[in-house]
């Protein structure tokens, strides 16, 4: 998806993809990444997450990138956050209160943009990309985050063609196929997200999915 889908995106309040709660699977398995406690992470995507926040709570500075000035204007603007905003290179860089976003394209970055990064946390950049996007994103990613970073990654697996994406389906072994040359990539667990009532397996059921699982992987560097 090139930028300007996401701008319109973002102009169309098409967000569904957005999550207002934290994330499960970053809550439940965030601990086995191993982070040192105020090590910086990377949040490659972030859209306007509160996913953020939980990290920052927790002592870890945090930096996101994200191509829609909406989204990041919306998230420091919701969570009460009033940002320094200058420019760094290829990008407009919004920081406070422990988190520091920089509004731009994700392949604009470079390693040095990454250099102090301790770990990532992928939930909505994987899935947010079409098959040929994510080897390239894959290959970005690697090529300019330091050698001994760990990931969290959450992708979204439901059967092939019953949704046109965002967000896509990322299968177990497209994630071994871009990821397991560089890193040993353990499964920690799968969650359903259709079994039971409420919003969010509604709003799923709604575009035609039969099954839908949220999966959490642990990439550590070999």
């Amino acid at each position: 998806m090139e930028p300007h889908f996401w701008h319109q995106r973002w102009q169309r309040d098409e967000i569904g993809f957005h999550q207002g709660a934290y994330n499960t699977q970053l809550t439940r398995f965030w601990a086995r990444v191993g982070a040192h406690p105020d090590s910086r992470v990377f949040v490659p995507l972030c859209g306007k997450t509160r996913d953020m926040l939980w990290l920052r709570n927790r002592g870890h500075p945090v930096l996101g990138v994200e191509v829609s000035p909406l989204a990041v204007a919306a998230f420091f603007n919701e969570n009460g956050i009033a940002p320094r905003i200058d420019t760094i290179g290829a990008f407009r860089r919004y920081a406070g209160d422990g988190i520091t976003l920089y509004c731009g394209d994700f392949f604009a970055l470079s390693s040095a943009d990454l250099h102090d990064i301790g770990a990532v946390y992928d939930r909505a950049s994987l899935i947010a990309l079409p098959p040929a996007m994510r080897i390239d994103y894959a290959r970005h990613l690697m090529g300019i985050l330091p050698a001994d970073t760990p990931l969290l990654l959450v992708t979204l697996e439901y059967p092939e063609g019953e949704m046109a994406g965002p967000p896509f389906a990322v299968h177990e072994t497209e994630v071994n196929f871009l990821y397991a040359d560089r890193y040993r990539v353990t499964l920690l667990g799968r969650q359903d997200l259709l079994g039971g009532p409420g919003q969010e397996g509604e709003r799923w059921r709604s575009r035609g999915l039969t099954h839908m699982v949220e999966a959490a992987y642990l990439l550590r560097p070999r």
